[in-house]
């Protein structure tokens, strides 16, 4: 006997043969073709899909059969199915009511869907707590928690213990930003102290980073010790945990978040930040010194940050719950891509194991002001299209920053549009299944959406 041969088999001999139709051919041998409803052949759903053509098919199939002499009977189901519901229902409740067998296939659409948790997450986010309230030894109203999770964010099946927060900035002087920001901060700009209040009554912030800038030996070069006088003045106009930051400068900033660590003795601040291209283990050791939480910033670099987080355990003798990592978020198309892909893997690689990763994230989101597309009144390009309304292009950036990596596994942004930190904190209780109640200026935001 010949050996046996699927329909598909055949199919494909066929057109690899280049043969576009068959006359007088007799095929010899046996030919398999699986056509039972319940295999997956031309069945309810096929025909559902195709209506009247299906029908045409399926006698054509058993026409074929007999001419091979498949027993014709087997046919027969699908052949009724797709004539019974020729042509198509337009709904899946009517398929059902036309064809009992078709209630398998609407019991499967209604069917809920579960998300499962990778078994291979075995390992939790290390909770870190910021601030630091009277009963504690500081003065802060309430403390923000970071970290914790089992799981990616937003699983149904894995709740995340703490919602991701939103830190907003403010800088120890006037910088230049762009027109949708400004305008929010014209009144307080030239007061830190009164931008920090603004930030928490009216837009709602979970926390203020300070930014000393002016440190900068480019800009004014501020001493540390007059610079941390703006923490001071934040300190005492706010009730919220703060971040303190440099002005980048890898030579001047290790003195001064030194001393910054030192006037916020007890509040537990975050720090930030220490990287690789400066003196880290000062930093570190301040943070350790004054109790307070270390922000470990590397340049989109998975081995990096991994480097750094080991030094600053094993050399400065940072411990594990004050340790937060910024990965550096770079906004916009391919930028974005790659801050979220490499979060997302430094989220995953420590939920499987890598006790150098299991530290909470912080994002720089208000980096998406730095595109031109956010900020600029056209395109430079005189060939390309309108780019909308710079008002709220900015704003826009910021949110799809911000959104886009929350799901890599973010858990403090650094943001500064105050209709962007409003949608954000949207987006991300509603993901969390509730929306928390905000200031009504932060509401009316959203309604405005400006």
């Amino acid at each position: 006997m010949a050996d046996k041969i699927t329909l598909s088999d055949l199919n494909k001999t066929l057109t690899e043969m280049n043969v576009q139709s068959l006359e007088g051919l007799k095929i010899e041998g046996d030919v398999e073709i699986d056509l039972d409803v319940g295999a997956g052949g031309v069945g309810p759903l096929f025909a559902y899909y195709f209506g009247e053509q299906a029908a045409k098919i399926a006698m054509q199939l058993m026409e074929f059969a007999k001419a091979v002499g498949y027993p014709v009977q087997n046919l027969m189901q699908p052949v009724a199915v797709a004539q019974a519901i020729s042509p198509a229902p337009k709904d899946i409740a009517a398929a059902a009511a036309a064809v009992p067998a078709f209630k398998v296939a609407s019991a499967l659409a209604s069917a809920k869907f579960s998300v499962g948790v990778d078994k291979t997450w075995k390992h939790p986010i290390q909770e870190v707590t910021l601030g630091a309230t009277k009963a504690d030894g500081g003065s802060r109203g309430h403390v923000v928690k970071l970290g914790g999770e089992k799981a990616m964010p937003f699983f149904p099946d894995a709740a995340m213990p703490h919602a991701p927060k939103i830190t907003m900035d403010v800088f120890d002087m006037p910088i230049g930003m762009a027109k949708a920001v400004k305008m929010h901060y014209e009144d307080v700009i030239n007061s830190p102290g009164e931008w920090a209040k603004k930030a928490v009554r009216d837009f709602g912030a979970d926390m203020v980073t300070v930014h000393l800038i002016s440190t900068d030996p480019l800009l004014k070069d501020t001493s540390a010790q007059d610079a941390v006088k703006t923490v001071e003045e934040v300190l005492q106009a706010v009730d919220v945990p703060i971040c303190i930051g440099g002005s980048g400068n890898p030579d001047k900033d290790p003195v001064v978040l030194s001393k910054a660590a030192e006037v916020a003795q007890g509040e537990r601040v975050l720090i930030a930040s220490a990287n690789l291209n400066m003196d880290w283990e000062k930093i570190g050791k301040a943070c350790v010194d004054n109790g307070h939480v270390c922000l470990a910033w590397t340049q989109l670099e998975i081995n990096s940050q991994k480097e750094l987080n080991r030094k600053l355990m094993k050399v400065a003798g940072v411990p594990r719950e004050s340790i937060v990592m910024d990965p550096t978020t770079a906004a916009l198309a391919y930028g974005l891509d790659f801050a979220y892909s490499n979060m997302e893997r430094i989220r995953l690689g420590a939920l499987k194991g890598d006790d150098e990763l299991t530290f909470p994230m912080s994002s720089g989101t208000t980096n998406a002001w730095g595109v031109r597309e956010s900020w600029m009144v056209r395109s430079p390009n005189k060939d390309d299209s309108d780019w909308g309304d710079r008002m709220l292009r900015g704003p826009i950036w910021e949110i799809l920053t911000g959104y886009s990596l929350a799901m890599a596994g973010v858990d403090i942004f650094m943001m500064m549009h105050p209709t962007a930190v409003a949608y954000l904190h949207e987006i991300t209780q509603s993901l969390m299944g509730r929306i928390e109640a905000k200031t009504p200026e932060a509401n009316a935001w959203l309604k405005m959406g400006v």
